[in-house]
């Protein structure tokens, strides 16, 4: 935690949520509402964890109206208790820039343009025609390849490689013959992009993350592909080059999504899902059977065969 305090007041405040209990009561820190103390605040948003509710030790927890009966202690009621917490947790960052503090040792191509409010960590390169704007972070070990353009107020996590060549290879009677990748890989403003994460530039056209996208670590997206405003990505998933994906999707992980494909908006893919083809519904999709025997497996197997065959 940042060592920062604030009262139970100005936290409501923070939140625009209406106070029960103490004003004046001390904050040092957030808990899960399971194995918090005295001193700090906690919040319910799964209903899963109200069984915690009448034992918390915390000092204050943030709560639904639907929930407020049910409080212990002091609490901060909101419409929406997670995103109220999203909110609390920013005030609590111990370091908003990690590397202060430190020689931080990076490259840039002279053709690249970072914005002066922007934080670049030790170890990054930074290759040809790249542009990071005002107040992006990119954190360290990460690799622009080359013609990356990065918006404001965007977060490149540890060894995220972006901008590299697109699995691109023409067949011939020798072998492959490599085409060139000569597009770019524009990211938008608000963008998160998690550890270990691989963006390819475009091959002729751009690939393209829009504003608000927030992907999870070890997250590869293929050239060209366009990935719309809002979109949520979970952990080790993929996503096949050229398809074109509209706002907000959420993508669960393990997923993948084959390639020249065209996806909707307001589409949610559960984990370990793989779409074969084009989405033109909103809606939810899941393809994944849970773990059973084999036998079980096979027996599953052949009667929804059979239903896809009617």
């Amino acid at each position: 935690m940042s060592g920062h305090s604030f009262s139970l007041q100005d936290l409501a405040s923070k939140v625009n949520g209406r106070l029960v209990g103490e004003p004046t009561t001390e904050i040092h820190s957030i808990s899960t509402i399971q194995n918090a103390s005295s001193g700090c605040i906690s919040f319910l948003a799964n209903p899963k964890y109200k069984k915690f509710l009448s034992e918390t030790k915390a000092s204050a927890v943030i709560i639904s109206n639907a929930n407020e009966a049910d409080l212990t202690c002091s609490g901060i009621i909101v419409k929406d208790p997670y995103a109220a917490y999203a909110i609390v947790s920013s005030l609590f960052v111990a370091f908003k820039n990690p590397y202060k503090d430190i020689v931080t040792n990076f490259t840039i191509h002279e053709t690249s343009r970072i914005d002066d409010s922007a934080i670049i960590g030790p170890n990054v390169y930074i290759g040809p025609n790249c542009i990071i704007g005002a107040h992006s972070i990119i954190h360290a070990n990460c690799s622009l390849v080359m013609n990356v353009e990065i918006g404001q107020n965007s977060i490149i996590h540890p060894n995220s490689v972006l901008g590299s060549d697109g699995f691109g290879y023409a067949p011939d009677n020798v072998g492959y013959k490599k085409i060139e990748q000569l597009g770019k890989l524009i990211i938008g403003d608000s963008v998160e992009i998690g550890a270990g994460c691989t963006i390819d530039r475009g091959a002729i056209d751009h690939t393209e993350v829009h504003d608000g996208v927030k992907l999870d670590n070890q997250v590869h997206i293929a050239h060209n592909v366009i990935l719309g405003k809002n979109s949520a990505i979970a952990a080790s998933c993929a996503i096949a080059g050229s398809t074109v994906i509209g706002q907000n999707l959420q993508m669960g992980g393990l997923s993948g999504i084959l390639g020249h494909l065209t996806i909707c908006d307001d589409v949610l893919i559960g984990a370990h899902t793989l779409i074969t083809k084009n989405i033109n519904d909103p809606g939810d999709y899941v393809g994944i059977m849970p773990a059973q025997e084999k036998k079980d497996w096979a027996k599953s197997s052949v009667f929804i065969k059979k239903r896809n065959d009617k």
